[in-house]
């Protein structure tokens, strides 16, 4: 199987992380790919080459796209991939029209078709995004659900004094990108409320300052720790106790899955992704958005409460089992590329 992947994304994000660790599953699971993106991240093109995953870098700029069209095509010709999947919507605006039967529109968010114009082929990462997909018109048999996954198992956890945390106080810890739609905010405000609690916030964006700002003002700054972009995302999450989900709007979210296979019990809002996965008081605690009350009751609870953190640890534990590992995710992935290249017949 030869799998040629097409993504721009931003030079840090979810969406950018899971294709990352998708395309290192399935190297691992034997899969040749070659990788066509944007050179930003040189964390992203180190992990690529040390799997063996050729690149090529590309611009992916709407004014003036024939640089990228042109390498796009050069990739196929040149990898001659069994399938093509381009990673969100500004990449599927370069898929060219003649390998429309073997090309792959993967769905983070809600975009609109009309991205994927020479895609045949659809993937949704959530319940909801295929639901969005199908009221598009893309046929039921044209259009799957393939969940991401996560892999921390063993991962030692951060040294706590290298951040500045004691090691006896209870951490709350947040991978979001400081954006007003992940809720940061009512983290702080919530944190404010709980004078024990620490907080480690993992991620860059546009509202760093405005958001360091409000914790100087609740007088947390010196229980609150801004770590900025991670790679590190295993060492946080067995070093912390409680796993923050802030976010106002996410259309899946793969913090999820991220406190799940971490076994860390989990606190989100209930945002359409997480709503559609945790389950209150059994997989998690599910709270309203912009609740600043009920967050930090919630986060008290898993401190204080008596089994509470081990049984909704326990249920993520079974979620992620059931639909998250990266087995389940390699299974999938490979059953809908086979689909994919047995319709789409030799690429020339």
């Amino acid at each position: 199987m030869k799998v040629l992947h097409v993504m721009a994304g931003a030079k840090e994000g979810g969406a950018e992380n899971i294709m990352l660790e998708s395309v290192l599953a399935l190297a691992e699971a034997g899969v040749q790919q070659h990788v066509v993106t944007r050179g930003e991240n040189t964390f992203r093109l180190e992990q690529f080459e040390k799997v063996g995953v050729g690149t090529t870098i590309a611009g992916f700029t709407n004014a003036w796209p024939f640089p990228t069209r042109s390498k796009v095509k050069n990739a196929i010709a040149t990898f001659q991939p069994d399938v093509i999947e381009y990673w969100m919507g500004r990449a599927g605006q370069f898929a060219p029209a003649e390998h429309k039967k073997r090309s792959i529109a993967w769905y983070g968010g809600y975009y609109k078709l009309a991205r994927f114009t020479n895609c045949d082929w659809h993937v949704g990462l959530t319940i909801d995004l295929l639901r969005h997909i199908r009221e598009q018109g893309v046929s039921d048999d044209k259009s799957t659900i393939i969940h991401t996954y996560a892999d921390f198992e063993n991962a030692p956890p951060v040294d706590r004094a290298s951040l500045n945390t004691p090691e006896d106080a209870p951490v709350a810890l947040a991978l979001a990108r400081l954006h007003e739609k992940k809720g940061l905010d009512t983290l702080l405000e919530a944190t404010a409320k709980l004078p024990s609690l620490y907080v480690w916030i993992a991620g860059d964006g546009p509202l760093e300052a405005e958001l360091k700002a409000q914790c100087t003002s609740l007088g947390l700054d010196d229980r609150v720790r801004f770590l900025g972009w991670r790679n590190d995302r295993g060492a946080l999450l067995a070093a912390c106790n409680i796993v923050a989900f802030p976010s106002r709007y996410e259309p899946f979210g793969t913090v999820t899955v991220d406190a799940w296979a971490a076994k860390k019990p989990l606190v989100a809002a209930d945002a359409v992704g997480p709503a559609a996965y945790v389950k209150n008081e059994e997989n998690g605690l599910l709270i309203p958005k912009n609740d600043v009350d009920a967050l930090a009751n919630a986060m008290r609870r898993v401190i204080e409460e008596p089994g509470l953190a081990q049984k909704i640890v326990d249920g993520g534990t079974a979620s992620y089992n059931a639909q998250f590992t990266k087995e389940v995710f390699v299974r999938d992935s490979l059953a809908f590329y086979t689909m994919v290249r047995d319709y789409a017949g030799p690429i020339g």
